[in-house]
């Protein structure tokens, strides 16, 4: 597994000084438990993942106050919730290709543990705080705005939206809005794939009837879908408050 971990740090953006640390942060307690202490010398990644559920929290709640400086407490605590959720955490972790790193023992490997929410999750926690003690709190910021909250050119207008019930699941928002504007189901297709194999990015187009266009890219055709979607879902209710402001 050691000679793959250069695949991640290049997907991730951060080259480890201390690879051990990254290691123990792919170490799930399974592996531990079913080797001997001096396999394993590092331990399981749970002590990290407290830390790094830490770090990410203070690094979304320093982001949210500087991209949003006028909204209500109310307001910036749902969106950080969001932000930290197990949906969107897991969905960060996927479009990374996490799994495939994880040290599992056997009996978790054999249960799919590579694909499970929970671990997939508490790695990648783990891995922003191991980021943290190997290179700083800026170089995890960095990780942390790019993957986690997305660059304030791209997001901001997300921000200020009101998020739908699902938060991160704009597919079903935008598949919802449709039907309630009486428009065509949005329809999806992949425009491209490029980048290697373990690190491929994929272009998505989706379409609601002829008018409404977005595409966008992810390291997985589902995010990709999911941010194509937000871009058609922004739009379509920014058109509809332009109208109401028309006719006001």
């Amino acid at each position: 597994m050691r000679a793959d971990l250069e695949g991640l740090e290049e997907t991730i953006g951060f080259r480890f000084e201390n690879r051990e640390i990254l290691v123990r942060a792919l170490t799930h307690s399974s592996h531990v438990h079913e080797n001997t202490p001096a396999a394993v010398a590092g331990g399981d990644n749970e002590q990290l993942e407290f830390l790094g559920d830490s770090v990410l929290g203070f690094l979304i709640s320093e982001a949210l106050i500087r991209r949003l400086p006028g909204e209500s407490e109310g307001r910036l605590s749902k969106i950080k919730a969001h932000l930290v959720s197990a949906a969107h955490l897991h969905e960060v972790a996927r479009e990374i290709g996490l799994g495939q790193y994880l040290q599992l023992g056997r009996g978790e490997e054999m249960n799919g543990g590579r694909s499970k929410k929970t671990l997939l999750v508490d790695a990648l926690e783990a891995l922003i705080a191991a980021m943290y003690l190997d290179g700083g709190l800026e170089r995890t910021r960095e990780f942390v705005t790019h993957f986690v909250l997305g660059p304030a050119g791209d997001d901001h207008a997300m921000l200020q939206e009101p998020l739908p019930q699902s938060v991160m699941d704009f597919k079903s928002a935008l598949q919802e809005l449709a039907q309630a504007r009486k428009l065509p189901q949005p329809r999806y297709s992949i425009v491209r794939e490029r980048g290697p194999e373990h690190s491929k990015t994929f272009t998505i187009e989706v379409r609601v009837g002829r008018e409404w266009v977005g595409q966008a890219d992810g390291f997985t055709k589902k995010s990709a879908a999911q941010k194509a979607a937000r871009e058609v879902y922004q739009r379509l209710v920014a058109g509809a408050q332009t109208g109401d402001e028309a006719r006001a």
